[in-house]
């Protein structure tokens, strides 16, 4: 995982804590399986706030 400063986030992403859009200039975390298997397509970009609650969400590879 690693933090994405607002100045550094250039695109839109979709947060899939809460399936909302992270505009660009919008601070937030970019998290990837621990097992460090996949690339690219395997990295998520997720809101601070939705990250944190992320044990609290349904089931899932997060």
């Amino acid at each position: 995982m690693r933090t994405v400063p607002g100045a550094q986030a250039t695109k839109d992403y979709r947060c899939p804590g809460c399936d909302h859009e992270i505009r660009p200039g919008t601070p937030h975390l970019v998290a990837w399986p621990a097992d460090g298997t996949g690339g690219v397509a395997d990295r998520r970009h997720w809101h601070k706030a939705c990250w944190g609650a992320r044990s609290r969400r349904r089931p899932g590879r997060w």
